[in-house]
């Protein structure tokens, strides 16, 4: 009894903020309104997003743009597909540089080299607000901004960083990177000195121990860092908005039009409803990955 009045506030809490707007958007979702407003059940909201009256070319990892296959879609398909390539692409990024830039920081901390300033470097962009970030990226990227006038001292450019693939990749990776460099650093921390010096002793040479030891025992950290950075760039807004100039739509562009300037809430919900199974069975994926993978090494 004592422990169901201590969860109390935190089930409160959870049935007000995440069950009941989930339980809204379903609603919305499944219902409309007639000209008389009588509300009626209707998947008229799922039958707009798989419509093949309006197709467009698939924009897949470029699909259509750099291998000029034309696949046509219906458009909100297309949507999401170019919202998850670009978030792939992102992930992938992330992963490829916040991997060697964790590695150098659980070093630098197993040998207690002032790697609390480097890892605070990491965290500090993270302490302001994220569309000040972002709108300090247009300043630096724009056609008459800092890094166009530099190129332009040797004759180049101008170059058109923004509104374009790039220039929303560049934002994702910015804002998404600590999420990928902080768990893998915790999971390289953790590992038991004694197992590398094991490694070393049995003939293995550094590039033998990471592949065999380091990196499997780090791949918890990889699939958390995966999770934590693909999960936002799927589902952000913001980035495109602003550095796409509001000539890309991805998936979160596509629901904020729907409910704020279209007033369509039963595309709008249905559109919510697709992209949260979708979120929730990547999220399942990870983890059951992850959890594979837990108990694969030995930590100290």
């Amino acid at each position: 009894m004592r422990m169901q009045k201590l969860a109390a506030p935190y089930i409160i809490w959870m049935a007000v903020f995440t069950i009941a707007p989930l339980l809204l958007v379903a609603f919305y979702a499944f219902s409309a309104y007639d000209a008389a407003g009588n509300l009626y059940f209707t998947l008229q909201g799922f039958r707009s997003i798989f419509s093949t009256e309006s197709t467009v070319a698939l924009d897949f990892l470029g699909l259509s743009s750099i291998w000029h296959v034309d696949l046509q879609v219906p458009i909100y398909i297309n949507v999401f597909a170019k919202s998850l390539s670009l978030a792939l692409v992102s992930t992938l990024i992330c992963l490829v540089a916040g991997y060697p830039a964790a590695y150098i920081l659980a070093q630098r901390s197993k040998a207690k080299k002032g790697s609390s300033f480097l890892l605070f470097l990491f965290v500090l962009p993270m302490w302001m607000n994220a569309l000040l970030r972002t709108y300090a990226w247009l300043a630096l990227l724009e056609p008459n901004g800092i890094i166009n006038s530099f190129i332009g001292i040797f004759g180049l450019g101008p170059v058109q960083f923004l509104y374009n693939d790039f220039g929303i990749g560049l934002g994702m990776v910015y804002n998404y990177l600590p999420f990928m460099v902080l768990p893998i650093h915790s999971v390289l921390l953790k590992i038991d000195r004694s197992v590398v010096e094991a490694a070393e002793d049995l003939g293995a040479n550094k590039k033998q121990t990471f592949l065999k030891v380091i990196f499997p025992l780090s791949l918890p950290g990889i699939f958390s860092g995966i999770n934590m950075v693909f999960m936002p760039a799927m589902t952000t807004f913001l980035i495109p908005d602003l550095l796409g100039g509001g000539r890309y739509l991805l998936i979160g562009n596509a629901i904020e039009r729907q409910f704020m300037v279209s007033r369509d809430y039963t595309v709008g919900s249905a559109l919510s409803i697709l992209l949260l199974v979708f979120v929730l069975a990547s999220m399942r994926v990870l983890t059951k990955y992850e959890e594979d993978n837990a108990g694969g090494g030995v930590l100290g």
